[in-house]
């Protein structure tokens, strides 16, 4: 069972002690063997962490897409997926009930009972003033747009509010109002404001949320999307790179620039030049977007290290260099929307797949719905002998789809299917048959085949769509 909204449970439970505390002890020991047992079966050797090891038994490692094929596709994308648009192209007018109807279909008052950070419930007055503050009845006839750029990793909400909720109290792991996160340079259309002025209702390529108004520097079109088209440029290829700490420019001071993410490099900064006080020293001079004092858009400069790891393009979108992005990941922590600094599961592979310049859809339903790539669908009472044909066949980097999860193919091993994935947890048969939950909260190595969806079910059942991103198969099937 894949842990995506609750709490991890314990894997085992003391027997009454009224049985007496020798029945208590071994009750206790059975259960941890059980776990241990359950445990070993999905655990990877130490080999089997190392990218190495799966690159060694990939077919054709090195074998690259073309360049070309990765730009068609990504051209098939914003042309055939509603979920992904191409922000730049919107028209200087925007109807507003359109607008208003965008905003509504994600600002919706919660139908359950969510609790706040103490585990207490959150009351109705709070909803309903996250509600008012959306300001609907102020969005006009007509919208125009303004644009802006992210000036720092800032959080997508459902409302204009900072207010975290959660589906069972004690759980603050997954935050059911944050929907996800723009990086620094990320474009957008500030398509409304909340009632305070707070909060700006933002659409970029690939989501639709609110966003603080501080985060965002207003500018004009021609500067906005003229950013993104700069060169020379680096392209982020580490999980995650900073800029140096700088004291007198705290806001690009430490700055995370998660993988994927493009800047501008100023390759002619004078070597004898200070950034801010500090030299390049062989560093990267570049430059990211800030506000004025008004808001507005400007640049400057900020100096990234010399160990940043960064490329001047993006990477070769072969099996050797997915498998050398995904394990960069390995260990971070799960981050539902990006939070957490972090990411979640459909945040990890489109942030694996970016950094080689493929552009994926934010979220599991739509990546694996996607009319743009390579897809093998499947029915939750078809061919079952099918699906395991399909996974025996499965590539380096094809993607496994199960209900609100995505997992990534590294390589089959010992007659399984072996996959890294950001998973909150995972379940798994004991001796007796019953299902151990094991938390993970983090991107993790497992077997597919031993996973259980519940105690009746493997894991792998569940799986409804395989979809190969990776341009070099047959259209969408």
């Amino acid at each position: 069972m894949i842990e995506a909204g609750s709490a991890p449970h314990a894997t085992s439970h003391l027997r009454r002690m009224a049985t007496g505390l020798l029945l208590a002890v071994a009750t206790l020991v059975a259960g941890q063997v059980r776990a241990d047992d359950a445990v070993d079966r999905i655990l990877p050797s130490r080999e089997q962490l190392d990218p190495a090891h799966w690159i060694a038994r990939a077919a054709d490692a090195e074998a690259a897409a073309p360049p070309d094929a990765i730009a068609a596709q990504n051209a098939r994308l914003v042309a055939l997926d509603d979920s992904v648009e191409d922000i730049a192209a919107l028209p200087v007018e925007l109807n507003g009930a359109a607008v208003a109807a965008r905003i509504r279909a994600l600002s919706t008052r919660p139908t359950r009972t969510l609790y706040d950070e103490r585990g207490e419930i959150i009351p109705s007055a709070d909803l309903d003033a996250l509600l008012a503050a959306t300001a609907l009845q102020r969005v006009p006839a007509t919208v125009a747009p303004r644009f802006g750029l992210a000036v720092r990793r800032t959080a997508l909400r459902t409302f204009p509010g900072a207010l975290r909720a959660f589906s069972t109290p004690g759980d603050t792991d997954i935050d059911r109002f944050q929907e996800s996160a723009l990086f620094p340079g990320d474009a957008v259309a500030a398509l409304h404001a909340s009632a305070d002025g707070e909060w700006l209702f933002v659409a970029s390529d690939r989501y639709s949320a609110w966003a603080r108004a501080a985060d965002i520097a207003l500018g004009t079109r021609e500067a906005v999307f003229g950013y993104g088209r700069r060169e020379p440029a680096l392209v982020v290829t580490g999980a995650t790179a900073r800029t140096v700490f700088n004291p007198q420019r705290p806001a690009l001071s430490a700055l995370q620039l998660d993988m994927g993410v493009r800047v501008p490099r100023l390759a002619d900064w004078p070597a004898q030049r200070a950034v801010d006080g500090q030299s390049a020293w062989r560093g990267h001079v570049i430059e990211l977007p800030v506000r004025d004092a008004d808001g507005g858009l400007a640049f400057a400069p900020a100096l990234l290290p010399p160990t940043a790891d960064v490329a001047d393009a993006p990477l070769p979108l072969d099996p050797a260099n997915l498998l050398r992005q995904a394990f960069k990941f390995l260990g971070e922590r799960y981050g539902w929307g990006h939070a957490f600094e972090a990411r979640d599961c459909s945040g990890f592979v489109s942030e694996v797949y970016r950094s080689m310049g493929v552009v994926l859809p934010r979220n599991t339903g739509d990546q694996a719905t996607s009319p743009a790539f390579a897809r093998t669908g499947f029915d939750a009472d078809g061919d079952r002998a099918a699906l395991r044909a399909a996974l025996a066949q499965a590539r380096v980097g094809d993607l496994l789809y199960i209900p609100g999860h995505v997992m990534m193919v590294i390589g089959h091993e010992d007659g399984m299917t072996w996959v890294i994935h950001d998973v909150a947890g995972v379940g798994v048969s004991g001796t007796d048959g019953e299902l151990l939950r094991i938390p993970l909260n983090q991107v993790a190595v497992t077997a597919l085949e031993p996973l259980r969806a519940d105690a009746g079910t493997p894991l792998l059942e569940r799986i409804h769509a395989i979809v190969r991103p990776r341009p070099d198969a047959p259209a969408t099937r």
